[in-house]
């Protein structure tokens, strides 16, 4: 999907985010970033605090990623992964993002994102926002072979109980 207007901005105007995505952005606690890096190469950071802004924008915090955020200072084009781990289904966004600095917007993060950090005002070094202006679906080649959501699910449950026990867990290329 890709972003046909500015947010807010039309009369009748659909947000890039759909319900489906928003659910995936809120139900999972870890999304993976990616920025660029000034020599070119790619920066891809964990991130626990990614929440849904609005149907056009994505906010998260940065706790531990001055790198990142530097980055996105120098160039402010970013990816971002989010995936069910026992699915195996989630979303890519691509977009821009810019730091927070008014106070409207910061108390709005701290808003978003309060309850979600423990400590956040002194542990957030800055906010990002993400305006996303493409949207695809990330699914699991282990999709391909027929094998249905709650199978999937099945298998990565059983891996993960598996991998928790101690125990070394079998898991197929394709999965």
């Amino acid at each position: 999907m890709r972003r046909g207007s500015v947010a807010g901005t039309e009369l009748g105007h659909v947000g890039i985010l759909t319900e489906p995505m928003k659910r995936v952005v809120t139900e999972q606690r870890l999304a993976y970033v990616a920025t660029v890096r000034p020599d070119g190469r790619p920066n891809l950071s964990p991130r626990g605090t990614l929440v849904v802004w609005d149907d056009d924008h994505l906010l998260y915090a940065d706790l531990r990623s001055p790198r990142s955020t530097s980055n996105l200072a120098q160039n402010p084009v970013v990816e971002v992964n989010v995936v069910d781990p026992f699915l195996r289904k989630g979303w890519r966004f691509g977009g821009r993002a810019e730091r927070l600095s008014t106070p409207a917007t910061l108390a709005r993060a701290h808003e978003l994102l309060g309850s979600e950090v423990t400590d956040l005002e002194r542990r957030a070094h800055a906010y990002l926002l993400i305006t996303v202006e493409l949207a695809s679906p990330l699914i699991s080649p282990g999709y391909d072979l027929g094998r249905s959501e709650e199978e999937t699910v099945e298998v990565w449950l059983r891996y993960y109980t598996e991998l928790k026990r101690g125990g070394n867990p079998k898991r197929s290329a394709t999965d």
